[in-house]
C-alpha cells in the first residue's frame, strides 16, 4: 500500500499563516487510499499545526510591513490618557487609517488599571499591541509582544540589566513575545518624563556620534532594535541629521519617537533612514484624529509636498 504525502510549507507573506482549509485541502488530496482518508487527514492535521504552522512573530512581522510599506507606523497610547469608548473609537480609526501596529505604555501609571487598560485594547483592535513598558509591573499576557528596553544611552545598571532580570520570568510566564530593544534618549529641549524616571541623562543632540556609537554596541550586543527617543511632548524631534548618522551605520531597524507632531515631519524621519515611526502624544489630541490617514501614509512614503 502507497501513500504519497505533500506538506506545504510556503507559508503566506502577509500573516505567516497557512489557513486550516488549506492544510485541509492540501493533506485531502495527498492521501490516495480512501479508506483511510478521514483517519489520516485528521492525523495529518493535528501533525501539521503542532509542527509547521507557527504564528509569525511581531518581530517579524514588523520587518515585513517594512519590507513592503517602506516603513512601520506604530501609534503610543497612554493609559492614563485614553478612556472608556475613546479606545474603541480610536483603535478602529487606526485600523481604517492604515497603522501597523499599537503600543501601550507610559513612564507613569497614575490610573493604576494597566492589566484592565491592555485587555480592552486587545478586545478592540487586531493590530499587534505591543507593551511599551514603564516598569516591571507592566507585562501581561494579553499583549502579543513587548519592548524589551535596555536604556543603553544612560548609565544607570537598574535600566541597564537590573529591571530586566525582575522582568525576564513575568514575560516567560506570560507567553508573550520579547523584542529586544536598544533605548536611547536623546536631548530635546527639556528634561523628558523618561529621563527623570530612569535617572539618565540624554545624548547631547548635537553629538550624533555618541549616537552612532551607542547603537553599534546595540547591535553587536544581539539587539533587534534601537529606539532614538526624544521623550513624550517633547520640545524638539530627534534631530535628522541623527537619525540619518545612525541608520548609515546600523543595519538592524531604527525606531524614531518624541516630538513627531506633522506627517511632513514623518516622511523626513523616513527619509533620513528610520524604520519605524511611533507618534504618541500628538494623537492625545482627538481633533487630530482626522489626520491620522496623512500620517501613515507619510510613514509609508506617499506624503505629498
Amino acid at each position: 500500500m502507497k501513500m504519497v504525502i505533500l506538506i506545504q510549507t510556503d507559508f503566506g507573506a502577509t500573516d505567516g499563516l497557512m489557513s486550516a482549509s488549506s492544510a485541509g485541502s492540501v493533506l485531502r488530496g495527498c492521501v490516495k487510499t480512501p479508506f483511510i482518508k478521514d483517519f489520516f487527514f485528521v492525523s495529518c492535521v493535528l501533525i501539521y499545526f503542532s509542527l509547521f504552522v507557527e504564528r509569525m512573530s511581531v518581530y517579524k512581522k514588523l520587518l515585513s510591513i517594512i519590507e513592503k510599506k517602506k516603513a512601520c507606523s506604530l501609534i503610543l497610547i497612554d493609559p492614563d490618557k485614553l478612556k472608556g469608548e475613546d479606545i474603541k473609537n480610536f483603535l478602529q480609526k487606526c485600523e481604517e487609517n492604515g497603522v501597523d501596529g499599537i503600543l501601550v505604555g507610559g513612564s507613569l501609571m497614575m490610573s493604576g488599571d494597566f492589566d484592565d487598560f491592555i485587555l480592552a485594547v486587545r478586545q478592540a483592535t487586531s493590530l499587534p499591541v505591543i507593551i511599551f513598558p514603564g516598569g516591571v509591573s507592566q507585562v501581561n499576557p494579553n499583549a502579543d509582544a513587548i519592548l524589551f528596553l535596555s536604556i543603553i544611552s544612560g548609565r544607570n545598571p537598574e535600566h541597564l540589566i537590573g529591571k530586566h532580570v525582575l522582568a525576564a520570568p513575568l514575560i516567560k510566564k506570560s507567553g508573550i513575545e520579547p523584542i529586544s530593544t536598544g533605548y536611547m534618549l536623546i536631548e530635546s529641549g527639556g528634561r523628558t518624563t523618561a529621563e527623570y524616571i530612569s535617572g539618565s541623562a540624554p545624548i547631547p543632540r548635537n553629538k550624533p556620534e555618541i549616537a552612532v556609537a551607542t547603537a553599534l554596541a546595540a547591535e553587536y550586543l544581539g539587539m533587534k532594535l534601537v529606539y532614538l527617543e526624544a521623550g513624550s511632548g517633547a520640545q524638539f524631534h530627534v534631530p535628522f541629521e541623527m537619525v540619518k548618522a545612525v541608520t548609515s551605520y546600523c543595519s538592524i531597524p531604527v525606531i524614531v519617537g518624541g516630538g513627531i507632531r506633522d506627517a511632513a515631519t514623518a516622511a523626513k524621519m523616513v527619509k533620513a533612514g528610520a524604520k519605524i515611526i511611533v507618534v504618541g502624544n500628538h494623537f492625545e489630541d482627538k481633533d487630530n484624529w482626522k489626520g491620522l490617514k496623512e500620517f501613515t501614509d507619510a510613514v509609508h512614503g506617499h506624503f505629498e509636498t
